[in-house]
């Protein structure tokens, strides 16, 4: 069993919701993904969604694209990822992390074999952007026998009968990306991110977390109103990029810190 679920399940008995940022591994240094991982978590996050670095991210916006090109450029690959998972595992066996990537890296290494390197380094989840549900089955069956919840994105677009399609083969949680386009998206309207989370709930009774367009406490604050977990990248990996060398961890962890006291705000 992953951590996930029992994560979940430890916030709704508290009546809270989760916080879940996203870095990408290897930047802005290979040597700097664990210290932050570990700095997320003194910040009070709840999961960590660590990005595989990708030399097409479609999915990803300019700011984690650029992410993705420091991440490779310092030579980090997906067994680099899983040996950082791994060292951040020698102290905190507690927080879940999930890793969000896309399906190349991981069909090179084989689905079973990644699936069983990932729970051996201690990965509780993955997020294929690539693999639509309709070719997923196979994977999903494998990653859940090694104990990996295969987690999927749902859009503002997507049929009702693929959500319900989803809902039979996601684990963990379902993402729900807040905003038609690619991460770093804006004009959030919670509105109708409320509705469409209704209408998936209606399907799966995995917890809903909402990304995309989230940038400070309040759009964290609102959307937690709705959804049962805030996730938040392109900001965060915007202050990565953007502080000075000997500030990363520090401004990453301020940051993380008001929009937990966002997210806290909106469920008193």
């Amino acid at each position: 069993m992953s951590r996930i679920g029992p994560t979940f399940a430890a916030l709704k008995a508290q009546n809270k919701k989760a916080l879940i940022p996203f870095i990408t591994a290897g930047d802005p240094g290979k040597g700097m993904t664990v210290p932050l991982m570990h700095a997320l978590v003194e910040a009070g996050v709840d999961l960590i969604e660590l990005g595989v670095p990708f030399s097409d991210p479609m999915a990803d916006g300019p700011v984690i694209q650029r992410a993705s090109e420091r991440a490779l450029a310092n030579k980090v690959g997906l067994k680099d990822v899983l040996a950082m998972v791994a060292e951040f595992r020698r102290t905190n066996d507690a927080t879940p992390v999930v890793l969000m990537g896309y399906a190349n890296p991981v069909e090179r290494m084989g689905y079973a074999a990644f699936a069983e390197a990932a729970h051996a380094a201690g990965v509780d989840g993955a997020l294929t952007v690539d693999i639509p549900p309709e070719e997923s089955a196979g994977v999903a069956d494998v990653f859940k026998a090694a104990g990996l919840d295969p987690i999927f994105l749902l859009s503002p677009t997507t049929p009702e009968a693929r959500v319900a399609q989803v809902a039979q083969v996601a684990g963990g949680f379902i993402y729900y990306v807040s905003l038609k386009g690619v991460t770093g998206s804006a004009d959030l309207d919670t509105g109708e991110v409320a509705r469409k989370v209704a209408m998936v709930r209606g399907h799966c009774a995995l917890p809903v977390g909402v990304g995309f367009g989230i940038r400070d406490a309040a759009s964290a604050g609102a959307v937690a109103r709705v959804a049962d977990a805030v996730v938040v990248g392109s900001r965060i990996v915007h202050e990565i990029e953007t502080a000075p060398e000997g500030e990363v961890v520090d401004r990453v962890k301020t940051l993380v810190q008001d929009l937990r006291r966002g997210v806290d705000a909106a469920n008193k």
